[in-house]
């Protein structure tokens, strides 16, 4: 199964390369469905389609978003270890990894806040009695984040067909290390602008959906209360 150097074989590459483009796809267009429903559940004022939109939001996220997105994560992992293109020797395979391991804590945490409680809002009350002015404020908190998670899929999407920048420092030195030709000062190959700019961008967001997370008061319940299934509300995580 591996070559010599812990490198895939041809066809298992190919099987995992596979795996991940089907994983990443189905992440990005149930991301684009849950950004669909968030819209629906923000603007209509049918007190069914509201509701409906937040309990078909919960359940794509648990049993579509999140297992699509943890597989997309470990099959590019599987791909950049196993294949010579490596975790650290290219920038846009580490940016790309960077920002899926960004996407996938957020939508984690994501899931268990801000949709479970749009979910529990409706969940439990008629649809003559839901609670309008709670939804809206949820609602809301959704549509920015998922708007914020399209961007940044399509930006790994951007990544991975594009391939800029070309080779780290790490990258570089290996590859002059296996060709035995002298190495060029670290000087004359400073790091890419674009890289930069990404990295700070990573930062920005980190610190942004921190702030929010206090904000809304979620990041506390994440932590004082960690999501458990109710029995009597099957799909709904309390």
């Amino acid at each position: 199964m591996l070559r010599t150097g812990g490198m895939l074989t041809p066809h298992l590459r190919k099987f995992a390369l596979t795996a991940h483009v089907v994983f990443s796809v189905g992440w990005l267009g149930a991301v684009a469905a849950f950004l669909v429903l968030s819209i629906a559940g923000l603007n209509s004022r049918d007190t069914g389609v509201v509701a409906g939109a937040y309990l078909s939001m919960n359940l794509i996220g648990l049993y579509v978003i999140v297992p699509m997105s943890l597989a997309s994560l470990a099959t590019g992992l599987v791909q950049a270890l196993g294949t010579q293109w490596g975790l650290f020797r290219h920038y846009w395979v580490l940016m790309k990894f960077l920002l899926a391991l960004l996407a996938t804590y957020a939508l984690l945490m994501h899931q268990f806040t801000a949709v479970a409680q749009a979910a529990k809002l409706v969940s439990g009350a008629g649809v003559r009695r839901l609670p309008i002015a709670q939804l809206h404020s949820v609602g809301t908190e959704l549509l920015g984040d998922v708007s914020g998670a399209v961007l940044v899929l399509l930006v790994v999407t951007t990544l991975s067909v594009y391939k800029p920048w070309g080779l780290t420092r790490y990258g570089r030195r290996t590859q002059h290390q296996r060709s035995k030709v002298p190495q060029q000062p670290d000087h004359e190959t400073p790091t890419p602008l674009g890289f930069k700019f990404l990295l700070a961008v990573i930062g920005v967001l980190v610190v942004a959906f921190k702030i929010v997370l206090h904000l809304t008061g979620h990041f506390g319940a994440w932590l004082v209360t960690p999501p458990r299934w109710n029995a009597n509300a099957p799909f709904i995580p309390q």
